[in-house]
């Protein structure tokens, strides 16, 4: 392999679930090749506050980093007006985007003109921040996309592209039918399609990152071979699709090795029978109203299974947009609960998933289908419950439970606008959310699969496995391109 000291830039979406998957395959790819260092610049969003999960970890990256070919620029924070009913989301996270390329554009030149800093090999980017492409194309150098969900899905945007060009995509998303997706071994139905195509505008804003997508040289997803063998052959023969490489699964798995821990939750789970407890956990987004609430605590007592519940308030406002942690969640819980739960289950607020999914006390997992929690449930051989709530969870729902046999349903088309706090949602009754964490707790067959898996997801990731492969073919490739520019 070529030793000339290269180095790449990172662009992540500064998402909770973008940025930390995104840092761990950096740190992988200088592991593996140690003539490579990587710049990562760090974007924030504007009126989400100073102490969000994303800020912290932001905050923390820089203080704790101990690879010295990694290295993190924060770009200037533009101050941005919050989001309101006269600008859509799509246009406010574009504009939002767009305005840092000055940023990058200059901080990019500086690092070109540093003595040693080694030659600029590309950008990678995240799936929504293909207006960088142009940035990389001044430079002269390639741009890669590090996407963060699944093949099939990565399938599934490139396909309703095409569609897109014979039938109205929006008109389709909003029936109840069923579309044969290339990349999706079974018919997917219309009712879990993403909800940005059910709208034009949302459309037109996903079309034009699809087809700046198509211009990229490479795709490394977060996901493995052996998991979506079916996607991948769908995606090797379009040829109009980049090469993408299978590379995780990429997790953040620091806080399970640092032993033993002084959580409360933790010392609580070492309490408790091996796979007899059910975690709730609905990512950094989730929250549900006081309806909604008290039918969850209604299906924990009547399921009889030992629990720890994420409960988290929903925003006050459309300002914060964040859900926050109760002061008193006796005040949205049915009268009794935690006295009659007192020693079976915790309730609490923010939980370390990682380290909870991890313990031998857990044996079902109720989770929102977002990718990451997906893949470190499958890691730890969990078995998963799936409540949907907004992107492309639905989707990731539908993968888990119909195509592989990997979860149980609670609901696969549940949706929640988590940018209007005020928007009518359905409920899920308490029968049906028994029904779920019965399932996933007694389901053997489920468990079994879940499993076998989890084995494989490891063994990937060794020498010989297909993963530690294609990030190999990957480093290559980017070793390629730099002498041929």
């Amino acid at each position: 392999m070529d030793n000339t000291p290269a180095k790449l830039v990172f662009i992540p979406n500064p998402a909770h679930g973008h940025i930390m998957s995104t840092v761990q395959i950096a740190k992988l790819l200088v592991d593996r090749d140690q003539h490579l260092s990587i710049t990562v610049l760090v974007i924030k969003f504007p009126s989400f506050g100073s102490h969000t999960p994303t800020t912290t970890y932001i905050d923390s990256l820089a203080k704790n980093n101990t690879t010295s070919r990694i290295s993190f620029i924060e770009l200037p924070q533009n101050e941005f007006p919050p989001l309101d009913d006269s600008k859509s989301s799509y246009s406010f996270f574009g504009d939002f985007i767009d305005s840092h390329c000055n940023y990058v554009r200059n901080v990019v030149a500086d690092i070109v003109t540093q003595p040693g800093s080694g030659r600029l090999a590309g950008f990678v980017i995240d799936m929504f921040f293909t207006s960088m492409i142009d940035i990389a194309n001044e430079f002269n150098v390639p741009s890669y996309v590090f996407y963060t969900t699944n093949a099939s899905f990565l399938g599934f945007m490139f396909y309703i592209q095409l569609l897109d060009q014979s039938q109205n995509v929006v008109e389709l998303s909003n029936s109840n039918t069923e579309v044969s997706v290339p990349s999706y071994a079974k018919p997917v139905p219309t009712r879990v399609f993403w909800d940005i195509v059910q709208t034009r505008e949302g459309m037109d804003y996903i079309l034009t990152i699809i087809r700046k997508l198509r211009e990229v040289k490479g795709i490394m997803v977060n996901t493995f071979l052996e998991l979506e063998t079916h996607a991948f052959k769908s995606l090797a023969d379009d040829i109009s699709t980049p090469p993408v490489y299978p590379v995780g699964p990429i997790l953040n798995l620091e806080s399970v090795a640092k032993q033993p821990s002084d959580d409360d939750i933790i010392r609580w789970l070492d309490s408790q029978p091996p796979s007899s407890v059910v975690f709730l956990c609905f990512g950094s987004m989730g929250s549900f109203d006081e309806i909604q609430v008290k039918e969850i605590a209604r299906a924990l007592e009547q399921s009889g299974h030992r629990f720890v519940w994420c409960l988290r308030q929903p925003p006050s406002d459309q300002i914060s947009k964040l859900p926050g942690n109760y002061e008193d969640p006796g005040t949205v819980l049915p009268k009794g609960f935690l006295e009659r739960t007192h020693g079976i289950g915790k309730v609490m607020g923010w939980a370390p998933q990682v380290e909870v999914l991890a313990h031998i006390a857990v044996g079902g997992f109720v989770s929102h289908c977002g990718w990451n929690s997906l893949l470190e449930s499958l890691w730890f051989g969990v078995p998963i419950a799936t409540w949907p709530v907004y992107a492309e969870q639905q989707m990731n729902a539908f993968k888990m439970v119909v195509e592989m046999g990997l979860a149980v349903d609670i609901k696969l088309d549940y949706r929640k606008d988590v940018l209007n706090v005020k928007a009518n949602t359905v409920t899920v009754t308490a029968e049906e959310i028994e029904s779920g964490i019965r399932r996933v707790m007694e389901d053997t067959e489920v468990r079994t699969k879940v499993k076998d898996m989890s084995d494989k997801s490891r063994r990937v990731l060794a020498e010989g496995g297909s993963s530690y492969a294609s990030v190999g073919r990957f480093i290559q490739d980017v070793r390629g391109n730099i002498s041929s520019f």
